[in-house]
């Protein structure tokens, strides 16, 4: 090949990939845009770990169990742990400063500002009750704050902030209802429940959920999004603990099949459970949130988005075995190293995401909710 031509070749590619990184800035500004068109004056968020941003630490029992509450977590944005459950943003924080809003306070830091909506998640949280997981035999050792708890909090929070004229002040909001269930399943697992037992256990989580929205609309609610919940076989915890030698029993992703396949029927429930309810409230802007199928589209696409393909998952704060997670030595204990560069990570401690993935996601999603959101762009 002669020279010029070489050299025609390698600017060709420098542009080529100059132009990439315009059309995604481009990209993001114009989502951005998009998402601002939508007007939400106040967010409202309920669910567990993976949006709580600091009630689990504010809790006695679960905050002094909470690995949340120690260095190295939110080491990436805060530099210091707020009680989020990685070391920067989650996508409740990327939602909220998209739709041009503060980050989201706790509801339990009562001396916060709650002008733009407040947050009720709590790591740990079921979507069941307590009482009711006790009569399934299922053991709550984190919290007992579950979805109807956090709906209490909701209620007394809307008596005092706008009381009678809740149904006009809450037109803008937009209100998240989870994610939340994964837990529920989570702890079955952990504790010994088979497959059958916890597909019999969805339908109960789901009609909580169900409920739990309708209070919600009941409070004012007129636009609400019920995300569904991630994966259940692909995580360094779950690769950990069901770890097998049967190749037949991993997917081409190395997702553990029987645990995705639960997650798969779970969500399934749910969106049938949610397309009963738009017939019901047809004045009702409900979504379900694909969060399953957001994280499978970033595993397929990570190494293009420039996340390391040894570490997909791995966890980025953790110590042993094949996928750096040791649940006896979790992140935050003494002695457990953070990965060199976690922005090319995609799992944080084992149970969670990077800030990194965590925005990768919220773009899936904002894309994928934005055309039934009935926003004006």
């Amino acid at each position: 090949m002669a020279f010029s031509t070489r050299v025609l070749l390698i600017l060709l590619v420098i542009f080529t990939v100059f132009q990439l990184k315009i059309d995604a800035k481009k990209l993001q500004i114009h989502r951005k845009r998009r998402l601002m068109n939508c007007r939400f004056d106040k967010i409202y968020q309920l669910g567990d770990s993976v949006s709580d941003t600091g009630n689990c630490i504010r809790e006695s029992y679960c905050g002094s169990h909470s690995s949340c509450a120690k260095s190295p977590y939110g080491i990436n944005f805060f530099h210091k742990p707020t009680g989020r459950c990685s070391n920067g943003l989650l996508m409740i924080d990327f939602i909220a400063l998209e739709s041009g809003l503060p980050l989201l306070n706790p509801y339990k830091d009562q001396s916060a500002n709650f002008r733009h909506g407040a947050n009720f998640a709590v790591a740990g949280a079921t979507a069941l009750s307590a009482q009711v997981m006790a009569e399934k035999k299922i053991v709550l050792s984190f919290t007992n704050s579950s979805l109807d708890v956090q709906l209490d909090w909701m209620s007394s929070h809307f008596e005092t902030t706008c009381s009678t004229d809740c149904l006009v002040q809450l037109k803008k909001s937009l209100f998240l209802v989870g994610h939340i269930g994964g837990n529920d399943i989570i702890y079955g697992l952990s504790q010994g429940k088979t497959m059958e037992e916890l597909r019999r256990l969805v339908p109960d989580v789901v009609q909580t959920i169900i409920h739990g929205v309708k209070r919600v609309i009941g409070f004012g609610a007129t636009r609400i999004v019920v995300p569904g919940t991630f994966p259940k076989g692909c995580g360094p915890a779950s690769l950990t603990q069901f770890m097998t030698n049967h190749s037949s029993s991993y997917d081409e992703y190395h997702c553990l099949k029987d645990l995705n396949n639960l997650a798969i029927f779970y969500n399934d429930h749910l969106q049938q459970a949610i397309d009963e309810m738009k017939k019901e409230y047809t004045n009702i802007t409900l979504i379900y949130g694909d969060y399953y199928n957001a994280y499978m589209w970033f595993l397929q696409n990570a190494v293009t988005l420039g996340f390391d393909k040894n570490s997909l998952q791995k966890a980025c704060c953790g110590i042993g075995g094949d996928y750096n997670y040791d649940k006896s030595r979790k992140c935050g204990a003494q002695g457990v190293p953070v990965c060199d560069d976690p922005s090319t990570h995609f799992n944080w401690d084992g149970l969670h995401l990077t800030q990194a993935a965590y925005s990768w996601l919220t773009r899936w999603l904002i894309d994928d909710m934005l055309p039934k959101l009935n926003c004006h762009v």
